[in-house]
């Protein structure tokens, strides 16, 4: 008999959990969370699960170090309930940034989590933009590396907004994100040259690419304090972009980030995606959030029915773009 998909969401970015599960028509199984006084996690999954195929949805995100404990500890009551296979759908990947050794005597605590979460009888993991490539290789076991690509160049598309764009990193690192997101657009790209942009934002040589009389998107993965982009869009400003807008699949926006971003007249609207849950006081007109709830419904229902996953890695708007 053919195993059942059954889903999880646990504390973090629940209202995403329940709209996968809206998606694929699935009710979430309940899962009883409860924190101790000492801030130790219990959890219990409240029905059977011997032998279903269970995906896990939760970033690791907000509160980093109680959202992955969660994650583990489930994952710990779905293995010794007999599940079959365990894939935990983790839209972002806290600590992912922490992925090399830059200075001596520094972990590489990306690959650490790897490791615990394999170590712990995780089957498979679906993610979407990991902070770098290399990531999917701190695994020794199947990794969905999905973008959002796709869903954010989507809103440009729909809203009649390709023209006379460019595409902008906000420092190097990010240069092949920005490519291909130009090439879904068909639009140029170029990248800021960061330590100049941070002093001089109005030097020519801020910018390695040409920006004048253009709406410049900055494409990230990461918004957090929300620093990078808002020098990016004063070097651009400064440059001759007529507008600027900001395209990222993360919104982190650490502390006081959102109140930041949402009076900086630089940039005219940021569009984030929903793999993180902006609480409702950060929330403000400038920002549109993008659910990429149907991307996760179809990548769960094609690893269950063995089926081709690189389709999602396209977009329908220019179809001959590879983004993987």
């Amino acid at each position: 008999m053919e195993s059942q998909i059954t889903l999880l969401g646990l504390s973090t970015n629940n209202i995403l959990a329940k709209s996968v599960a809206e998606e694929l028509n699935i009710p979430l199984t309940p899962v009883d969370i409860q924190r101790f006084a000492d801030g130790e996690i219990y959890e219990r999954v409240q029905e059977s699960i011997r032998g279903d195929d269970v995906y896990v949805i939760a970033p690791i995100a907000e509160e980093v170090n109680d959202a992955f404990m969660e994650i583990m500890i489930v994952v710990d009551a779905l293995r010794r309930s007999s599940a079959g296979q365990i894939t935990v759908v983790m839209p972002y990947m806290g600590y992912a940034r922490q992925d090399r050794k830059a200075k001596s005597r520094e972990p590489i605590t990306a690959k650490m989590v790897a490791s615990l979460i394999e170590m712990n009888g995780v089957d498979r993991v679906v993610s979407i933009d990991l902070h770098a490539q290399q990531i999917q290789g701190f695994f020794d076991i199947p990794v969905d590396h999905l973008k959002a690509a796709p869903l954010l160049t989507d809103y440009f598309y729909s809203r009649n907004m390709t023209d006379n764009l460019v595409i902008v990193s906000p420092d190097h690192t990010g240069a092949g994100r920005a490519r291909k997101f130009a090439d879904i657009l068909k639009a140029p790209w170029g990248v800021v040259n960061d330590n100049i942009a941070m002093t001089k934002p109005e030097s020519p040589d801020a910018i390695v690419g040409d920006v004048n009389g253009r709406r410049a998107v900055i494409v990230d993965d990461i918004v957090d304090t929300g620093y990078r982009v808002q020098m990016t869009a004063r070097a651009l400003l400064a440059n001759g972009a007529t507008e600027v807008y900001v395209a990222a699949t993360h919104p982190v926006l650490s502390g006081d980030a959102a109140d930041k971003l949402a009076t900086d007249d630089n940039i005219e609207r940021y569009i984030f995606t929903d793999t993180i849950q902006i609480p409702e006081e950060k929330l403000n007109p400038k920002f549109t959030v993008l659910s990429i709830a149907p991307l996760l419904a179809e990548a769960i229902q094609r690893i269950h029915d063995n089926d081709r996953i690189d389709v999602l890695l396209r977009s329908s708007n220019n179809p001959d773009v590879n983004i993987y």
